[in-house]
């Protein structure tokens, strides 16, 4: 019996962190066609490989100071960002999800956010949507959904947001890549309905905002494409925590 409620919380943001530290090496590799497992961790800049007591999740980005030990560059913002979101997404929703006594519903938000990480930072950074992480997310989604009982609902769920941003891809003329439909259908495999319409609508309105605040800021023109896989990221884990009270908000509306 654990006595500490902290305990639990305090583990899964190391274990976070440490899935983190991973992840950065899924996105800097992944979309460079590299290893993911060899060779070992080295410096972008120099080469230098990267010891183990230099490659602690959060604590050797603040004792190096944000620079490599050996040629003294910067080390990217990105990779302490991912750790430390990683571990705070698995400990927040452990305690959104664990007072309700619900481990598959647990394990089903827990694995896609933990999908949804990598593909955030490499669709904003590559503008791209990995096959290699989707495909293999639609499989595993379905197995949870079908452990839950929840089978039948994935299945149209999916089907039904990968056909919407088939057809918005369709009518853009490239405007929606077909990342973004993979992964429009993913996360209708895992969210199921009504969620899954909460996040993609969250989607358009974050990214809409995000469109419009980077043209008002100038730092984009109305012919530059920006991705919309880390706008559909982002309101899926908003969903994950929020999708019920906002549709009762939105029918109490009616």
């Amino acid at each position: 019996m654990i006595a500490d409620p902290l305990v639990v919380p305090l583990a899964l943001f190391v274990f976070g962190t440490i899935l983190g530290s991973f992840f950065n090496v899924v996105i800097y590799r992944l979309p460079r066609g590299q290893s993911l497992v060899a060779p070992g961790s080295r410096c972008p800049h120099c080469g230098r490989p990267i010891r183990w007591w230099d490659n602690i999740p959060l604590l050797s980005f603040a004792n190096l100071r944000g620079r490599c030990r050996h040629c003294g560059r910067p080390i990217g913002w990105r990779y302490p960002a991912v750790e430390f979101a990683t571990g705070a997404l698995l400990v927040l929703l452990w305690f959104h999800f664990a007072p309700q006594g619900r481990p598959l519903a647990l394990a089903n938000a827990a694995i896609l956010s933990l999908l949804l990480v990598p593909i955030f930072f490499i669709d904003l950074e590559h503008r791209l949507v990995p096959n290699a992480i989707t495909y293999p997310g639609i499989v595993i989604g379905l197995i949870l959904a079908g452990a839950a009982g929840r089978l039948v609902d994935a299945l149209l769920t999916g089907a039904g947001a990968g056909a919407f941003f088939f057809a918005v891809a369709v009518v853009s003329r490239g405007g929606m890549g077909g990342g973004d439909v993979k992964l429009a259908a993913m996360l209708g495999v895992f969210l199921g309905w009504p969620d899954a319409a909460v996040a993609i609508l969250l989607a358009f309105i974050g990214g809409a905002a995000v469109g419009v605040g980077l043209i008002a800021a100038r730092l984009r023109t109305r012919k530059d494409a920006i991705p919309f896989g880390p706008a559909l990221a982002a309101g899926a884990i908003v969903a994950l925590f929020a999708a019920g009270p906002l549709v009762r908000w939105y029918l109490g509306l009616q």
